[in-house]
């Protein structure tokens, strides 16, 4: 499944009421580690059916990247349950993002 794309609207919804541990990747156009990542990203959408996978552009929706104190992107946190478990600063590995939930 693609990962979603979230906004004002959704995130509350998508993310802090999920039944599911949520991988959310803030990121955004301009950014060249952000475009290395997103492929990354996708592949967990695709292959992992227990995480609902998530992505945010900064630009696009500032107010929740400044809530999460969203200082350098790409930025991945795991959610559980409504709360922060887990981020990921940089450039991430497949492997390096799931274990954020580990």
């Amino acid at each position: 499944m693609a990962a979603i794309v979230l906004n004002n609207e959704n995130f509350e919804e998508e993310v802090l009421k999920s039944d599911k541990p949520v991988l959310v990747d803030f990121w955004a156009t301009w950014c060249g580690p952000c475009q290395k990542q997103g492929p990354i990203v996708e592949e967990i959408a695709d292959s992992q059916d227990e995480i609902k996978v998530c992505k945010l552009d900064v630009d696009e929706v500032p107010e929740i990247a400044e809530k999460y104190s969203i200082m350098s992107i790409p930025t991945v946190i795991a959610f559980k349950g409504g709360e922060t478990i887990n981020k990921n600063i940089g450039l991430g590995s497949k492997e390096q993002l799931l274990a954020l939930f580990n």
